[in-house]
């Protein structure tokens, strides 16, 4: 299949699963790689076939649905961000909070997020707050990417931010790869979950939603999401976005925080909880 011909699909099909095409343009070769995959696998000649395939065969829209999940991860990317959070934003936080530091990472893909917010912890900041646990929630929708967040193993790449002492610390070495040593994974919890249409039955202090909701879906399922994001956080929470994104524009009962990109905080008084 060339370039150009999964372009003009994209273009046509994402806006039917809600997603937008300035999102993928980058990364469009990952999704079209997956869909001639597919092409392959149900004997279709070309995507002008898989075209008609999916007009004839409703069900397969959920199935083009798990192709188009981008799943680009590594520890602590975007390492500003995480410069931020280990020296302000989670300190701040578990000043505020008895008992339980309660993270969200929406759309962990294959772990690596939720798994540098325990390392910023363990390494950082556990030491400074005795009293108080973090504990992560870690949703994704794709459930193989789930199973590989559960074994925890990396390759070398996945590690190129981390300090190599914290890589000496928390990572067993075989084979090439890294195993996250199971002490660091036993905060983080790990559910199949797709924030378009479940939420989880609790509120955080901090809710991470990068490079999924402000990249790749369209302006009206961002604001849904964004809502229910929102409702989702303790007041004086903070919603942690991508360095690349920005909400949509309107009252979204956020503000930058500190007038710094990526980090919004509810427009309520601080949380006492």
């Amino acid at each position: 299949m060339k370039d150009e011909q999964c372009v003009a699909f994209l273009r046509q099909t994402l806006p039917r699963l809600g997603m937008r095409w300035a999102g993928y343009r980058k990364v469009r070769r990952q999704v079209c790689k997956r869909i001639d995959r597919r092409l392959h696998a149900l004997g279709l000649a070309g995507i002008e076939s898989y075209a008609g395939y999916l007009e004839a065969h409703p069900e397969e829209w959920k199935r083009l649905d798990a192709l188009c999940r981008i799943s680009i991860s590594r520890f602590c990317r975007d390492r500003g961000s995480f410069d931020r959070l280990a020296q302000d934003i989670l300190p701040r936080l578990a000043e505020g909070v008895t008992g339980a530091l309660r993270c969200w990472s929406v759309g962990c893909a294959s772990g690596e997020e939720p798994y540098s917010l325990q390392l910023i912890w363990a390494f950082c900041l556990q030491g400074r707050f005795p009293a108080v646990a973090l504990k992560i929630l870690a949703t994704d929708a794709d459930p193989g990417l789930l199973e590989r967040a559960r074994r925890a193993c990396y390759p070398p790449s996945s590690l190129r931010e981390l300090p190599r002492n914290w890589i000496e610390r928390a990572f067993e070495r075989s084979d090439g790869l890294y195993w996250l040593r199971p002490e660091l994974r036993a905060g983080v919890e790990l559910r199949c979950q797709d924030v378009r249409s479940e939420l989880p039955e609790q509120r955080f202090h901090l809710i991470s939603c990068r490079n999924l909701v402000f990249t790749y879906f369209d302006e009206s399922l961002q604001r849904r999401c964004l809502a229910r994001l929102a409702a989702c956080l303790e007041p004086g929470g903070v919603l942690l976005v991508g360095a690349h994104e920005s909400l949509p524009a309107g009252d979204t009962g956020l503000r930058p925080r500190d007038g710094q990109r990526s980090f919004y905080e509810t427009v309520a008084p601080p949380f006492s909880t």
